[in-house]
């Protein structure tokens, strides 16, 4: 059996499945569930803040909102992101790809989502075992526009930069793999 010696890293939301529904849904009712009066414009979501950290976007839907408030708006989120998982759609393309890389590519996700939710959905849809690796925000300190996660990944295999390759939905995402150096290919029509 040959080693692998490349590295593919998937991101996850608008990359790997359209989400946005999914998580505007959960993040719309996370909100509704605590009280708080606020509306999340379905457009705005989609377009300014799916695949974003949570503190980067609901202090700009919610004036004045705490930490404490996000915290807890973000863990009734990720408890009933379940209950929406009907509306992600799989990109069953790059998957294709993705089972015919695995042989020569070691594969792994690195995702601003909660560890959680993209277990959730990777079980949803049975592609688990697709994956060596799973990097999400509770494995990293500073999340995407930070390089830290593609960082750690190819850390974990020893992979160098020029045998790395990034698959990309998000301009914080793509940030990152230009200021680390490293080749991406920019998803389209997932979010």
């Amino acid at each position: 059996m040959t080693s692998k010696n490349k590295l593919a890293i998937f991101d996850l939301d608008g990359t790997l499945f359209d989400t946005k529904d999914v998580n505007y849904n959960a993040y719309k009712n996370a909100i509704k569930m605590t009280g708080i009066d606020a509306n999340i414009d379905y457009y705005d979501f989609c377009n300014l803040y799916n695949g974003k950290n949570y503190r980067d976007f609901l202090s700009k839907i919610i004036p004045n909102i705490s930490e404490k408030q996000m915290k807890i708006i973000h863990n009734l989120k990720k408890n009933i992101y379940i209950e929406y998982l009907d509306k992600a759609r799989k990109n069953n393309l790059l998957f294709l790809m993705i089972q015919e890389i695995k042989k020569s590519f070691y594969i792994s996700i690195v995702t601003n989502a909660s560890k959680k939710n993209v277990e959730d959905i990777l079980e949803k849809f049975a592609v688990k075992d697709l994956f060596d690796l799973l990097i999400t925000q509770e494995d990293v300190k500073i999340p995407k526009p930070s390089a830290e996660g593609f960082l750690k990944a190819m850390d974990y295999f020893n992979i160098p930069k020029k045998d790395t390759i990034i698959f990309e939905d998000s301009e914080i995402g793509i940030q990152a793999a230009i200021e680390l150096g490293v080749d991406y290919l920019k998803v389209y029509g997932y979010n």
